[in-house]
């Protein structure tokens, strides 16, 4: 057997946030490291877009990122504790536990262990891994002879965002669809030499990015969710996909290059982290941390993306000129976008909704206005930055037409993009940094959506004075800064309940909030120092989506719920799990928020969380499951008889390789750690929590 490295253990061990300093290397290039690209009074929050393309500033840093190597003590469990496959579904679970509808599980305790741990009574499989062929001709995965073109056929790597959306005439199918957000260069190749990556090495990096839409079947005795190989739906979406470019800033000068002068048209998706569903039957999914892709930045409007001036850590720009800025300036304004994708038509090109903003997406989540127009919300994952809206004009038709579609494939294009502004309701001297709570007993308040540009089909205009319509889509962070925006602590997920309209925005952490010369506590963001993070609970105005006010209220301060810095909901904190940085979250069929947990602090491996929103359990929050070694939960999904989770970078641990793994999951000693989708069911085959 394999010797396993240590767990993670103490501070010293990771980065802030609680992530590893292998998983901040590749998945965010080190940002917890840079300065923090928002500040107040930095020289391009005045007029540094006019002069954005021709400008050069004149430091040059070319540091490449290194990885830490010192480990702490853990546990892992023994190798037929791991794979995880289903039982028989007729198991009665012992004792039913109490909760709301839908959270009636035994909690899972905190644990070290390196595997899926989920409820008594419950049952799991892997739906699909890393490398799994789902397209026709693609081989079976061997980690030893890996090739661009196999993999480009193949599931691809670190899985986040999932869907599943129903397949009409095909019993017990439904078409999955997930992002992948990045790659694990050291933990994917053996003998990997981050300094001189292969040609070869770098085109598998590029298509195991992207997206994946693979159809999945249910095991009708054990409830096992599958993946079936080769049906004509499945698809791979890569970092070479074509793509088009779509709304108010498709064919701008900022968007223009040598390669494609249209500025329609470009080539990939990276990052995506989080996504959604739409009513019209698409997907959406964000792309984050483009970032850490390019090299040799050094405009002003670049460093408040976070752009390097030096080499990347995957060197692709040797490989490709795109990511090299010094040479092809506009690439990266063509990444950070909502992209859209119909699953159903594997011919289709995706679309890169420019009317939505250009940040670092953590994902998109759509609801629809009462008069049938879409709405979105997505959140900009970075320690200060902001969290945004988009009231679509247009209304959505119904029925699966092809006029219907057509129309409906528009619909992201015309609109008014908003950002937040939030005010608290109490003194200020009442909010310390501390996380006490203030005499009204509620870090509560009130809030705007400001306009920042609205697009229709004559054109589009800007709201933000000093900057044009397009530098508004392109420069999204800009104009945030230039109208006031509130600086939050890393919004992520963003959800409406379909139950009762409100909307739910995880805020991951923020260790950067008041220290130095960084913004101090403020209501919505009342802890210093904040490495556990919130949720903040938003109602607009009448509760219309399209409303332009709401009130808000902290639903849930993370934590140990020993420590007074805490809060859920008012629920006792003695009956409560503890959770640590929220990251993605859903709803499931009885309107409980459950909540994935990306580095959490208290010691132990990152989960999945029911919380109930309403009734007189609200705020009763409940671990559901916890990952392997190094992994973070990914893509909740909760259907009535199913849970669905990405398990992504297990085994992203300091020091970690392949030949020196710091994880067994998912197939035991001897084989290659691998990304996986997992599935989770009740034994007895009843609904979830019930």
């Amino acid at each position: 057997m394999r010797k396993l490295l240590p767990l993670v253990g103490t501070p010293s061990d990771s980065h802030p946030g609680g992530r590893s300093a292998l998983t901040c290397r590749f998945r965010c290039g080190d940002a917890c490291f840079h300065e923090v690209p928002n500040t107040s009074d930095n020289e391009y929050v005045g007029d540094v877009i006019a002069g954005a393309l021709s400008r050069r500033a004149v430091m040059r840093a070319a540091a490449v990122v290194s990885v830490a190597t010192g480990v702490g003590a853990g546990a892992v469990v023994p190798a037929a504790a791991h794979g995880g496959e289903g039982e028989g579904r007729r198991r009665k679970p012992a004792k039913k536990p109490q909760g709301a509808r839908g959270l009636r599980y035994s909690s899972v305790a905190p644990n070290t262990a390196d595997a899926v741990t989920v409820p008594e009574g419950y049952r799991q499989n892997v739906v699909v891994r890393w490398g799994e062929p789902i397209l026709r001709g693609a081989p079976a995965f061997d980690p030893e002879k890996q090739t661009a073109a196999a993999q480009s056929g193949q599931f691809g790597y670190n899985n986040d965002f999932l869907a599943l959306l129903p397949l009409p005439g095909e019993h017990r199918r439904q078409l999955l669809v997930a992002n992948h957000e990045y790659t694990d260069e050291v933990l994917m190749f053996r003998g990997y030499d981050p300094e001189n990556p292969t040609r070869e090495q770098v085109e598998i990096a590029w298509a195991a990015h992207g997206l994946g839409v693979v159809v999945v079947e249910e095991d009708r005795r054990t409830g096992a969710l599958t993946a079936v190989p080769r049906h004509p739906l499945n698809r791979r979406i890569t970092a070479t996909t074509e793509f088009r470019l779509t709304g108010p800033a498709a064919g701008s000068e900022l968007l223009k290059t040598s390669a494609d002068p249209t500025g329609r048209k470009v080539l990939g998706t990276l990052n995506n982290c989080s996504g959604g569903t739409t009513p019209w039957g698409t997907t959406l999914h964000g792309e984050e941390n483009f970032n850490q892709y390019f090299a040799n930045a050094t405009r002003a409007t670049d460093k408040r993306y976070g752009l390097g001036t030096g080499a990347t850590e995957r060197k692709w720009e040797r490989f490709d000129q795109r990511f090299d800025v010094a040479r092809e300036p506009n690439e990266s304004h063509r990444f950070g976008y909502v992209v859209e994708l119909d699953p159903y038509d594997p011919t289709s090109t995706p679309r890169k909704r420019t009317a939505l903003g250009r940040v670092k997406h953590e994902g998109a989540t759509v609801r629809l206005t009462d008069d049938g127009r879409p709405v979105v919300y997505t959140g900009d994952d970075e320690r200060f930055d902001y969290f945004y809206k988009f009231v679509g004009s247009k209304r959505m038709k119904r029925g699966g037409s092809r006029a219907a579609r057509e129309h409906n494939s528009t619909l992201l294009d015309e609109g008014t993009l908003y950002v937040a502004r939030l005010t608290g309701d109490s003194p200020a001297v009442e909010v310390d940094g501390s996380g006490r709570l203030p005499a009204d007993g509620e870090f509560d308040g009130s809030g705007e959506w400001i306009p920042l540009a609205t697009s229709t089909a004559r054109g589009a205009v800007s709201h933000v004075p000093g900057m044009t319509a397009e530098e508004v889509y392109v420069f999204t962070r800009l104009a945030g800064d230039k109208v006031g925006a509130t600086k939050m602590d890393r919004p992520e997920d963003i959800e409406p309940n379909p139950h009762t309209g409100k909307v739910y925005v995880a805020l991951t952490n923020n260790t950067n909030r008041g220290t130095g010369t960084n913004p101090a506590a403020d209501e919505a963001n009342p802890r210093n120092a904040n490495k556990h993070g919130h949720i903040l609970e938003l109602t607009e105005r009448r509760n219309r989506a399209d409303s332009t006010r709401f009130a808000w209220s902290l639903f849930l301060v993370a934590g140990d719920p020993k420590d007074p810095a805490t809060y859920f909901a008012g629920f006792p904190k003695d009956e409560v799990s503890p959770i640590s940085c929220p990251d993605n979250v859903a709803f499931d069929p009885h309107g409980n928020l459950w909540i994935s947990t990306d580095g959490a602090q208290l010691g132990s491996h990152d989960g999945l969380f029911g919380v109930a929103t309403r009734g007189p359990r609200r705020g009763e929050l409940k671990q559901f499951l916890t990952v392997p070694v190094g992994a973070e939960t990914c893509g909740p999904l909760v259907q009535d008889r199913r849970v669905l989770v990405a398990v992504q970078h297990p085994g992203e641990v300091n020091g970690a390789s392949v030949e020196k793994p710091a994880s067994i999951w998912p197939d035991g000693p001897g084989k290659i750690v691998r990304p996986a989708v997992v599935a989770v069911w009740r034994a007895d085959g009843r609904d979830i929590g019930v």
